[in-house]
C-alpha cells in the first residue's frame, strides 16, 4: 500500500474487510487453472475481515490566503460556446434541462477555491483543463449538480474531473463522509487517493481509504470507528461492509463517484454491491450527484447504467460520449506480430521488444491467465532479465510493493493480467505487449473490446508516444484480431524482422 506523507494536509487511512467467495465478475484476468482454485479459494478465506489502518498527520491551517495570480495560466480569450457543440467532435455531450453550461477554457472559470487552485498549479502542474476536463467540469461543478454518465479516452485526464469534483463539494467544517469514490481494484483506489492526497494537499480535507488489505494489522470490523473521514474511496466489497455494519454513514453524501463504472455495475462485475450502494445512498441522501466513469460503455451497460441513474436517482443527468471508432488513442501506434508459435512468442519479447524497448521507457506485458504470467515470468528471469509480476492470487502487501516499484522506476519489465488493464496510470510505460489477446470469458471465440482498449490506454497516457505489439500465433489469435480492427474500425499494420520493429518505434516516436 502507497505509504502518505505525514506533510499531507489530508489523512489518508486504510482499512479492509473483503469477502470470503471469489471474485463475482467472470473474467480471463485472474482465471486459475482447476489444480490451483481450492488453494486460492482457502487464500481468501485466510483475509476475511483483516483490516488496516493508518493516518498520516494534518498540516495545521491550510494556506488562508493564496496568490492565485502568479499561478494562473495567461489567456487573453475565453471560449464562450455551449457544451453542446463541443469544438471536439468526438465529444458527444448532452445535457437535460435548461441548464446552459460553458466550456471551462481555464480552472478560473469554475469558481475554485484558491486552496484548490493552487493545488492544481502547484502539485499537479497543470497549464489548464484537458478536453475532456474542459467539457465536463462545468456540467459536474455547476448548481443544480446534475448527474453524469461520462465516457472518456483513457489517460484524457478523466480522473481529474471526479477527484476535483469531490474536493470541491466538502463541507471542510463537517468531520463527515461527503464523497465517496467506488473503484473496481485496490490498485486504482490506492492510485485514486494519491491524486486526491496530491490535489486536495492545501484544502485541510480529510480521506480514507476503504480497501481489502494485508494481515498486518486484524482489525474486525466491529471494533473500527465509524469513519469520519470527509471523502472516502475504495472498493465495493469493503464499502459496502462498512455500509452494512454501519461504520460508514450516508446523511451527509454529497457526491457519489465509479470509476470504471461499465465494470462496475456491468452484470459480470460488482453490480450487487454497487446497487446496494446506490440504494443506501438514495435512502439518506437522495440529493447526492452520482458520477459514472469510463473509457468504454457497451450498449448493454450503457442502456443499464443509465436505467439505474434515472429509476434509483430521480433526477436529471447529463452524458457524454466517444464515438467508438475514435476510442483507439492517435498517439498510440498498434502492430501486429506473427509467431509460428508460444515460444516464438517469448524470443521475440526477448530478443527484439525488449532488448529495443529498454531505451525508450517501461514495458507492461498482457496475459490472460495467473498461470501464463507465471511461466512467461519464469522464462524471461531464465534469460537474465529482471521481471516483476502481478496477478490476483498475490499477497496484498506484494501487490502493494511490485506497483510502488514499478511506478519508482525500480523495474522496467510488467507481466500482468487484466488486473491492471484499467486505469493504472504510469507516465513512462510507452510499450504494452499482449502476450495474449482479451476474449470473452463467456465467449472465448469473442475478443472482449472493452479490455483491449483498456490495456492500450496503460501506454500514451495524456498524449505521450506508445506502441502496442499484439503477439498472434494460431488462426484463431488472427480471427481474433480481426474482430478487434473491425470493432474499431482500425486496421493494424504488422511487422516481422527486426528493421521493421525499429521501425514501427521509430513511427511512434520512441526512437
Amino acid at each position: 500500500m502507497a505509504d502518505t506523507s505525514s506533510t499531507s494536509t489530508a489523512t489518508s487511512s486504510t482499512a479492509a474487510s473483503t469477502t470470503a467467495s471469489p471474485p463475482e465478475s467472470k473474467s480471463w484476468a485472474d482465471q486459475a487453472d482447476e489444480i490451483d482454485q481450492a488453494e486460492q479459494l482457502a487464500d481468501q478465506a485466510d483475509e476475511i475481515d483483516q483490516a488496516e489502518q493508518s493516518s498520516a498527520s494534518n498540516e495545521e491551517g491550510a494556506t488562508a490566503e493564496i496568490n492565485i495570480g502568479s499561478l494562473q495560466v495567461d489567456e487573453s480569450k475565453r471560449d464562450n460556446s455551449t457544451l453542446s457543440e463541443p469544438e471536439d467532435s468526438s465529444i458527444q455531450a448532452v445535457t437535460s434541462g435548461d441548464t446552459m453550461y460553458k466550456s471551462a477554457k481555464r480552472f478560473e472559470d469554475l469558481n475554485l477555491s484558491p486552496e484548490l487552485l493552487k493545488g492544481l498549479y502547484v502539485q499537479m502542474q497543470f497549464e489548464r483543463p484537458s478536453k475532456i476536463q474542459e467539457i465536463s467540469l462545468p456540467m459536474i461543478l455547476t448548481p443544480p449538480y446534475k448527474n453524469l454518465i461520462a465516457q472518456a479516452h483513457n489517460g484524457s485526464g478523466k480522473t481529474t474531473c471526479f477527484v476535483l469534483g469531490m474536493l470541491s463539494r466538502i463541507d471542510p467544517k463537517l468531520a463527515a463522509p461527503q464523497a465517496l469514490c467506488i473503484c473496481p481494484t485496490r490498485e486504482l483506489a490506492i492510485q485514486n487517493m494519491e491524486v486526491l492526497l496530491k490535489m486536495g494537499k492545501f484544502t485541510g480535507i480529510t480521506s480514507e481509504l476503504g480497501i481489502p488489505a494485508d494481515s498486518a494489522n486484524y482489525i474486525p470490523i466491529s471494533k473500527r470507528p465509524p469513519v469520519t473521514a470527509q471523502v472516502v474511496i475504495g472498493t465495493p466489497g469493503t464499502i459496502n461492509k462498512w455500509v452494512t455494519a454501519r461504520k460508514l454513514g450516508m446523511s451527509y453524501m454529497k457526491i457519489l463517484v465509479f470509476d470504471e463504472a461499465d465494470h462496475m455495475l456491468a452484470e459480470s462485475g460488482f453490480q450487487d454491491d454497487s446497487i446496494r450502494i446506490m440504494k443506501a445512498i438514495v435512502k439518506a441522501s437522495a440529493n447526492c450527484q452520482v458520477l459514472l466513469f469510463s473509457a468504454t460503455f457497451g450498449e448493454n451497460v450503457k442502456a443499464f447504467v443509465t436505467k439505474i441513474v434515472q429509476d434509483l436517482f430521480v433526477q436529471d443527468y447529463n452524458q457524454m460520449f466517444v464515438k467508438k471508432e475514435e476510442l483507439s488513442l492517435d498517439s498510440v501506434k498498434q502492430y501486429k506480430v506473427q509467431c509460428p508459435d508460444e515460444l516464438s512468442k517469448i524470443m521475440v519479447i526477448k530478443d527484439r521488444i525488449l532488448e529495443l524497448g529498454q531505451k525508450v521507457g517501461q514495458t507492461i506485458i498482457f496475459v490472460r491467465t495467473r498461470n501464463s504470467a507465471s511461466m512467461l515470468h519464469k522464462s524471461l528471469v531464465d534469460y537474465g532479465y529482471e521481471v516483476t509480476t502481478i496477478q490476483g492470487a498475490l499477497r496484498q502487501e506484494d501487490r502493494d510493493k511490485i506497483i510502488k516499484e514499478f511506478k519508482d522506476g525500480l523495474t522496467q519489465i510488467l507481466i500482468s493480467t487484466d488486473l491492471l488493464a484499467r486505469g493504472f496510470d504510469q507516465s513512462q510505460v510507452n510499450l504494452v505487449v499482449n502476450y495474449d489477446l482479451p476474449v470473452r470469458h463467456e465467449s472465448p471465440t469473442e475478443p472482449d473490446h472493452e479490455v483491449y482498449l483498456h490495456r492500450i490506454g496503460r501506454a500514451g497516457r495524456f498524449g505521450r508516444k506508445g506502441a502496442i505489439f499484439n503477439l498472434l500465433c494460431s488462426d484463431r489469435d488472427n480471427m481474433l484480431m480481426s474482430k478487434i480492427e473491425n470493432h474499431f474500425n482500425h486496421q493494424i499494420p504488422s511487422w516481422n524482422s527486426e528493421e521493421d520493429f525499429e521501425n514501427a518505434l521509430k513511427i511512434a516516436g520512441l526512437l
